[in-house]
C-alpha cells in the first residue's frame, strides 16, 4: 500500500487515477485502498487530517475520501481548509448520522457523503461518477462494456449523465452524485409518483440501508439548489403518504 507518511516523499502513481484516503481506522484504510488498487486505482492514505492536508495540497490526488471524526483535525476542518485552496473532489466517509453535519458538509463543497458501514461497490460507483462530473485529469478506469448515457432533456431540466452536469432554463446546478441519481430516477418518468422505496433502490444500489429521511434530505436540498437559479422552481412535487414525482410543464 502507498503511504506518503511511510516515505517521507510523494509516491508516483504512473498514469493511473490517484485517490487519497484519510481516516484513523487502519482496518478501513486498508480494506478501502486495497479494493480501490484491485480496480486500478492507486491510492495514499493517511491516518490523520494534520498529516493529509499538506500533502493533498502539495501533490494533489484525483479525489479524496475523508471520515469526519478524526483526532487532530476532523474531516469537516480539513476540508474548510482544503477549500481555501483547492476544489479537490471529496467524498465523506463517516458512521455519523446527523443531518447536520451532512449539510455543513455539502455547504462547505464535499461533493458526496457516505454513512459506515458502507457497500464498496457503492464507493465505486460515487468515486467514478464523480471523476466523471468533474473532468478528472487522468484517464479513469472504466467499468467493462460500460455506455455513456443518453442526455436527458424534460422541459427547462437538462442532465448529462456522461458527466453528471446539470443546467436549468441554461444555468448550471451542482448536484452531488446521490442527488444526480435522485432526480434522473424522477425526470427520467415525469408526473410518475417514485416511492422513497423506488429513490432510495435508484440512489443506494447493492441493498445499502438508508431509512427515509435520507431520501427527504436530499429532495429538500436539491430543491434549494433548483430555487437558488429559478426562485418559482416547483418541478419536483411532493405526493404526502406516497413519494415524489417530477413534472416537466
Amino acid at each position: 500500500m502507498e503511504t506518503e507518511a511511510a516515505t517521507g516523499t510523494p509516491p508516483q502513481d504512473d498514469d493511473r487515477t490517484v485517490i487519497a484516503l484519510v481516516d484513523d481506522d487502519r482496518n478501513i484504510l486498508t480494506t478501502v485502498s486495497i479494493a480501490l488498487q484491485a480496480e486500478g486505482f492507486a491510492t495514499r492514505v493517511y491516518s490523520d487530517g494534520e498529516q493529509a492536508l499538506n500533502a493533498l495540497l502539495g501533490n494533489p490526488p484525483d479525489l479524496a475520501i475523508f471520515d469526519i471524526k478524526m483526532p487532530k483535525m476532523d474531516g469537516m476542518e480539513l476540508l474548510r481548509r482544503l477549500r481555501e485552496q483547492s476544489p479537490l473532489p471529496v467524498i465523506f466517509l463517516t458512521s455519523k448520522d446527523d443531518e447536520q453535519d451532512e449539510e455543513a458538509g455539502f455547504q462547505m463543497g464535499a461533493d458526496d457523503y457516505i454513512a459506515k458501514p458502507f457497500s464498496l461497490r457503492l464507493l465505486l460507483a460515487r468515486i467514478r461518477a464523480i471523476l466523471r462530473r468533474s473532468d478528472a485529469r487522468r484517464p479513469m478506469p472504466i467499468e467493462p462494456g460500460e455506455k455513456p448515457a443518453e442526455v436527458l432533456e424534460r422541459g427547462r431540466l437538462r442532465m448529462d449523465p456522461a458527466r453528471h452536469h446539470v443546467t436549468w432554463d441554461g444555468n448550471p446546478v451542482s448536484l452531488t452524485v446521490t442527488e444526480f441519481l435522485l432526480l434522473e430516477a424522477l425526470a427520467a418518468h415525469p408526473g410518475v409518483i417514485k416511492s422513497r422505496n423506488q429513490l432510495m433502490d435508484a440512489a443506494y444500489p447493492d441493498d445499502v440501508f438508508v431509512d427515509d429521511r435520507t431520501v427527504d434530505s436530499h429532495i429538500k436540498r436539491m430543491r434549494r439548489k433548483f430555487r437558488k437559479v429559478d426562485g418559482e422552481f416547483s418541478a419536483i412535487e411532493t405526493l404526502y403518504g406516497a413519494g415524489y414525482s417530477f413534472s416537466d410543464g
